[in-house]
């Protein structure tokens, strides 16, 4: 039985194939109310990538999450072949949940060229190592004292490292004229093989762990008691540089509006030189609970 984390996560995205376009993914049993968007998305992508040559890395996917997935029951990726042309691939996935269609997503990928030129803004601040950082975990412990067990299941079972550049608020006070604005450094607690292909599907589901924690930042704290449930609306990606998903990478992340119930993300993810490998927007949906 594997027990490493991110050899979980590469078995998560080892999808059955069942038909030609046709894939089936698991979905753990969680104590959540719905799957892990991230969960679908980096499934869609694996699904995508396995019905082209191999040869052109993905450049970027829109997706739409369009309903909550139910945790443990399989999800069906049916795969449309929209365009191979000469240099661009073009793939559409829809996930179907017992027959209910729950996420979409368009994948296009890219036959590497030579640019007449490159540039890139640097990154905006300049941040610790990782290596000086807490693990999420222990500054959760540091706060709580032991921690309940579920929290420590959930713990042991997460397949990256997320290291928050600030440290976390727990106060109404501490969030008080906070900036959307939120930093995280993150790598897969293990090994992940060298199949690039892996490391973007990876990449994906990690991108949609905490880039919405940039909207909330001025509203409440990011752990503790939650005053709103929150769901992914829709998700894009660009990468731009190839990337190791089990190397250190940082998240920048801000939110330049939130407004009529829906909070807008974004993230960009650069490699430890400060190259920026990848460019993610996210929208979220907010409703105060109680």
């Amino acid at each position: 039985m594997t027990t490493n984390p991110a050899e979980r996560l590469v078995d998560l995205l080892d999808l059955e194939q069942i038909e030609v376009n046709i894939f089936r993914g698991r979905s753990p049993q969680e104590s959540l109310q719905r799957v892990f968007g991230g969960q679908v998305a980096g499934q869609a992508m694996v699904a995508a990538g396995r019905t082209t040559d191999g040869d052109r890395p993905v450049h970027s996917l829109h997706a739409y999450f369009l309903r909550p997935g139910i945790p443990g029951v399989p999800i069906v990726y049916q795969v449309e072949r929209v365009r191979d042309g000469r240099s661009f691939t073009t793939r559409r996935v829809t996930a179907v949940q017992q027959g209910r269609t729950i996420f979409n997503l368009t994948a296009s990928f890219h036959k590497p060229e030579e640019g007449g030129f490159e540039h890139q803004l640097p990154p905006a601040r300049k941040v610790p190592d990782p290596e000086s950082l807490p693990t999420v975990t222990d500054e959760i412990r540091e706060h709580l004292g032991a921690l309940p067990e579920q929290l420590e299941r959930m713990a042991r079972r997460q397949p990256f490292d997320i290291r928050y550049v600030d440290r976390l608020r727990w106060t109404t006070e501490e969030v008080a004229d906070a900036e959307p604005r939120s930093a995280v450094w993150m790598r897969a607690v293990g090994p992940l093989g060298d199949d690039p292909l892996v490391h973007t599907c990876a990449l994906t589901y990690a991108s949609d762990m905490t880039l919405l924690d940039a909207v909330r930042i001025p509203v409440e704290p990011l752990w503790g008691p939650r005053g709103f449930d929150m769901a992914s609306l829709d998700h894009a990606m660009w990468f731009h540089r190839p990337f190791r998903a089990d190397d250190w990478l940082l998240y920048d992340q801000e939110s330049p509006i939130a407004v009529g119930g829906r909070g807008l993300a974004r993230g960009r993810i650069y490699d430890r030189e400060g190259q920026l490998v990848v460019s993610v927007v996210q929208e979220g949906l907010f409703r105060r609970l109680g």
